[in-house]
């Protein structure tokens, strides 16, 4: 449960209006089930006993069945007001949550940062997130809903039928049920998660294997891989089948509850009716309502049951109670202005002024990219000032638009190139071009569609070297104050290489520009050169 609790407060956090009004018209469903059968069973019961004594002409029939009328048209009402506001806050909850995670994950190292990029972890994390969708609407709310309906009915019994019958039913309800969803929740935690554990996998794995289904034929290993998804499979439903097993013997425990309280109800009221501490009419309200609270146990069943799902999907989320970090000053832009990037390290030392280039230079492994990273605020730094600040000084969106990087694999997202240039920016189309041209794609996207040429998954129908020009594209249009390049000529050939390293420099004349080389480093646009010391 204490995984659980950091997300109930995010998610409770998101839309608590909605939720409020949700939860609230959750018990006034409850509620309005639980006073027509009351009612109900009372108007039948009062009627019945008026015939028998003669007086039936005189019993007033309208008021009982104009109430009757009334809560069943209103408990119509409510619930389709309860299932909008509960769903629609749960969907604003998830939306929050993700971006509470996504939050969180910013803040990391970039070596858990690249960890992310993985598949099988964006996979993993999509489907913990969408399994918590159940906390608020199958455990949380049923659960609030339950108890604060059950308070309410036992007092109105008390009220109404006296508090033997109401002692009956919710002294036979709330501690009974309490220990059946106490074990269902026992027997289902294991069962629960792991059936949610190899759910992921199997689908992973199916798409593993339509993915590199040319590779297994060619390798003769389709046979023996769909041999594993099958077992896979296999033990997937066999988790499946222990948890349903698991739900219908809850089931049948609160069917048996339901009718044990119902006679009970029957042989309090019967006993208080034969003593003459009630009314025939009054005895029967006791029966109906403990029928009635039968409707609280059966959504909460189904919350508990998947109580192992949630709380895995919880764990392995790990979300950080704390995720906003503290608000830092912002540093003065302007303070320093010589001086845009200083960095003294034993491996190098290097001072760089608006409009200047410099190139580093060293062999692989010698942290050139991690250098980049210390300076982009996503591992640990030491000995490196950004406008006279450190990088992990700065409030995270104040450096994001200081600082612009392109790293040797960047992201680009199914769709047009206007839609992966957008995420730079607002900006216009004449912007978009500008920046294109500079980096010398313009002609090649011109000829294929435009801004509304599309792009596959990852960027799917561009060259290695062009997608990484469209990201070097995208960082032009953020009009950083300081640009880091990773290798950005890697697999160009010269004369493109000259032309893009020229573009980028024209299209930031002011900006102070850091790039790590393995080539080019001896380009005219860049003012000084400098080789890591290893």
């Amino acid at each position: 449960m204490k995984a659980l609790l950091p997300i109930i407060r995010v998610l409770l956090s998101a839309a608590p209006q909605a939720m409020f009004r949700g939860a609230l018209l959750s018990v006034i469903v409850l509620l309005m089930g639980a006073a027509l059968l009351g009612l109900s069973g009372w108007f039948i019961t009062a009627t019945g006993v008026a015939g028998l004594a003669g007086v039936g002409i005189a019993f007033d029939v309208f008021r009982p069945s104009a109430g009757v009328r009334f809560l069943a048209l209103g408990r119509t009402a409510a619930r389709y007001g309860e299932r909008l506001l509960t769903h629609d806050a749960t969907l604003r909850a998830l939306a929050a949550l993700r971006v509470t995670l996504l939050r969180g994950q910013a803040r990391l190292g970039a070596r858990a940062l690249s960890r992310l990029r993985a598949e099988a972890v964006l996979t993993r994390i999509v489907s913990d997130v969408d399994a918590l969708d159940g906390v608020i609407l199958r455990l949380f709310l049923p659960a609030l809903a339950g108890l604060v309906t059950h308070a309410v009915v036992f007092a109105a019994l008390g009220w109404l039928a006296g508090w033997p019958v109401a002692l009956a039913v919710g002294l036979g309800y709330v501690p009974l049920a309490a220990l059946i969803f106490l074990a269902l929740g026992r027997t289902t935690v294991n069962p629960s998660d792991r059936a949610e554990t190899l759910a992921q996998a199997l689908r992973r794995g199916v798409i593993d294997m339509i993915r590199g289904r040319q590779a297994l034929i060619l390798d003769g290993a389709l046979g023996p891989r769909e041999a594993q998804l099958g077992e896979l499979d296999s033990a997937t439903r066999q988790a499946a089948r222990s948890l349903d097993r698991a739900e219908r013997l809850a089931g049948a425990g609160l069917s048996a509850l339901v009718a044990g309280v119902t006679g009970l109800a029957l042989l309090v009221g019967g006993w208080a009716v034969a003593g003459g501490a009630i009314g025939p009419a009054s005895g029967a309200i006791g029966i109906f309502v403990a029928l009635a609270l039968a409707e609280t146990l059966p959504p909460l069943a189904r919350g508990v049951a998947e109580y192992g799902k949630m709380a895995g999907a919880a764990g392995r989320i790990a979300l950080e109670t704390d995720t906003a970090p503290d608000a830092l000053p912002v540093p003065d832009m302007d303070r320093d202005a010589s001086a845009v990037l200083q960095i003294h390290q034993p491996a190098l030392t290097l001072s760089l002024a608006p409009g200047q280039a410099a190139a580093v230079t060293g062999p692989s492994g010698s942290g050139k990219t991690s250098l980049l990273m210390q300076i982009a605020g996503l591992a640990p730094d030491t000995g490196i000032t950004i406008l006279g600040t450190g990088p992990g000084t700065w409030p995270e969106d104040a450096l994001r638009d200081t600082l612009t990087m392109v790293p040797q694999r960047s992201a680009l997202l199914a769709g047009t190139i206007r839609d992966n240039l957008a995420l730079a920016a607002a900006v216009d189309d004449g912007q978009m071009w500008r920046a294109l041209d500079a980096v010398v794609l313009g002609d090649m996207i011109r000829a294929r569609g435009g801004l509304d040429m599309d792009l596959g998954e990852g960027g799917a129908g561009l060259s290695g070297g062009q997608a990484r020009r469209l990201a070097l594209a995208r960082a032009i249009l953020r009009q950083p104050r300081l640009l880091l390049l990773d290798e950005p000529t890697e697999g160009l050939d010269r004369d493109t290489a000259d032309r893009v390293l020229r573009g980028v420099r024209a299209a930031l004349p002011q900006a102070a520009i850091l790039a790590t080389l393995h080539r080019s480093a001896d380009h005219p646009v860049f003012d000084i050169s400098k080789a890591m010391n290893v």
